[in-house]
């Protein structure tokens, strides 16, 4: 009997040992030691520190008791430590279990209740609310304090490093492509926040993707508004430069804070929300900044305003591009369209209603368009798919697509489908189309669509037609039950300062929406103070909050 072929390792903490091997003074992180008279002072660590200091972490997990397949929960804010304790996470083959903390006490609890990680790494603040809150009690049986240790036991990071000592062979586990790499939460913002079980080989095509996509190379500074795409940058050859902000309120970034961080470091590379992009792209108009080593911003999270993507794409180099990357937690990237792709005539079609351009899909990814259903497809038959121009869900079948939940049996029967040739795809929850070009519109999520007798309604379709209107900041649609019958309404935000009156909105928006027999049945109005946002990118609108806070102010 033949010997079976060895196991392929696949482990994404590789590449920070080949970066240390080949550049090991070379910088690695960049990252805030507070603010001086306006001027943001930054700490470094080089390739050969991060690497060192990981192998370090990760020989002090085994030592402490926390093996390879353990679920760890990691709350921890963007620096070296978070950086040096995720690869020795997966050096070790722990599995790090992220989830934001903003997303609300309440499902932050239950989140890690459904994680039930072996054991807890967290900043004081994050061990204390685990302790009075009763985080996951009854699994986490270790704990590791970032910073001063209280009553609660454990042992601190410095107590980690230290069980690690600070000599002793490198650290790599031979974790193979199907083994689990990480448990990542969604942000929660259209329902309740999901466990997306990643394996280390959908780690290992990200970053093959994301480097093919957008041609990253080696030498690069990257400055990581948004912590968790940071993880892919030594695998990139990147240098991170952590900026000084709340990484969970990117809508309130200090933008010059941001410009200094782009300009000491010569930064080539930005990933940011599109609330985050807007206050800085608006900086750099006001103050006349422009940023020629910028060579690259990537945004995504919600629909990028074009009026966004203009300002920032002015404010770069000469050869500069705004990318706007379409996907998921579960499955990303999807596709993409650089800001030179955004002609007027996508715009004009945009502002017609005919929704978001998201660009052309990402190689090797195989995007289609299935009927809308609202229930579990267990197969995928060829008639469910639909052709050029026709409207339904967006899936996406991919080297980065997630295959299930965890320990959300019914949401993942929901989200995943297998074609006739046992294919997997992800339901990506979007209602969109591919025109005759072979781009891929976006029209909104399928579960906020508004059905009505002139055919169904979608968000991100309709909203585009009444955001250009004189006052209007942005606008959201909502389903609203009248006498028993769902009708569009639809809530709009005022632009701050602005001389326009209410009444004349609203008597624009209604003169609009004859323009468009699709919207005939629109007749309600309302104007709200602020919309809600998710907390991950601060930009995806809370329509099912907004939709319950229509509904009580409707006779």
């Amino acid at each position: 009997m033949s010997p079976s072929p060895p196991t392929e390792t696949c482990n994404v903490a590789a590449a920070l040992a080949v970066q240390a091997r080949e550049r090991p003074q070379a910088p690695a992180i960049h990252y805030p030691a507070g603010v001086r008279r306006g001027r943001v002072n930054y700490r470094s660590a080089s390739y050969a520190r991060l690497d060192e200091l990981s192998d370090r972490y990760a020989r002090g997990l085994a030592a402490y008791g926390i093996g390879r397949g353990a679920r760890v929960a990691l709350m921890v804010p963007p620096g070296l430590e978070f950086f040096a304790l995720f690869f020795g996470l997966f050096k070790a083959g722990v599995v790090p279990v992220l989830i934001d903390p903003g997303i609300g006490l309440k499902p932050l609890k239950q989140c890690l209740g459904e994680a039930e990680p072996e054991a807890f790494i967290g900043v004081t603040r994050a061990q204390l609310a685990r302790v009075l809150l009763r985080w996951s009690p009854h699994s986490i049986r270790r704990s590791v304090t970032v910073g001063p240790r209280l009553a609660w036991g454990g042992i601190t990071l410095r107590g980690l490093a230290r069980r690690g000592g600070r000599q002793g062979a490198p650290v790599l586990a031979d974790t193979a492509p199907d083994d689990m790499a990480a448990i990542l939460f969604t942000s929660g913002s259209t329902g309740i926040p999901k466990g997306v079980v990643y394996r280390h080989r959908h780690f290992a095509a990200q970053v093959d993707m994301l480097r093919d996509a957008f041609g990253i190379r080696p030498g690069e500074v990257d400055l990581a508004t948004f912590p968790p795409f940071a993880l892919f940058d030594p695998a990139l050859g990147m240098t991170t430069v952590v900026p000084h902000m709340d990484p969970t309120r990117p809508a309130q970034a200090n933008p010059d804070y941001l410009a200094q961080a782009i300009e000491r470091f010569e930064v080539t590379n930005l990933f940011g929300s599109p609330a985050l992009l807007r206050v800085l792209g608006r900086y750099a108009g006001e103050h006349q900044l422009t940023f020629p080593t910028l060579r690259r911003v990537l945004s995504a999270g919600a629909a990028v305003p074009t009026d966004t993507v203009a300002a920032m794409r002015a404010a770069m180099g000469e050869h500069g591009a705004v990318h706007t990357p379409y996907g998921a937690t579960e499955c990303l990237p999807v596709a993409s369209i650089s800001s030179d792709e955004l002609d007027a005539d996508v715009q004009a079609r945009t502002r017609a209603g005919a929704g978001i351009c998201v660009g052309r899909p990402v190689p090797p990814n195989q995007v289609a368009i299935m009927r809308i259903l609202d229930e579990a497809a267990e197969v995928l038959h060829p008639e469910d798919l639909l052709g050029p121009g026709e409207t339904g869900e967006i899936i996406v079948s991919g080297p980065t697509t997630t295959d299930r939940y965890w320990r959300r049996e019914a949401q993942t029967r929901l989200a995943k489908t297998t074609g006739d040739t046992g294919r997997l795809w992800h339901r990506m929850g979007d209602a969109g189309y591919f025109d005759d070009q072979g781009r891929l519109w976006y029209c909104g999520r399928k579960s906020q669509r508004v059905d009505t007798p002139q055919g169904a309604l979608f968000a991100d379709q309709v909203e585009a037609v009444f955001n250009p209107i004189e006052g209007v900041n942005r606008t959201a649609l909502v389903g609203v039950d009248v006498d028993a019958t769902r009708e569009p309404a639809l809530c709009v935000e005022v632009t701050p300062g602005t001389d326009v009156s209410e009444d004349t909105i609203r008597h624009e928006v209604l003169a609009t929406a004859r323009e468009y027999p699709s919207l005939a049945g629109l007749r309600h109005v309302l104007f709200h103070p602020g919309f809600p946002v998710d907390i991950r990118h601060n930009a995806k609108i809370g329509r099912e909050e907004l939709a319950r806070w229509a509904e009580e102010r409707l006779p």
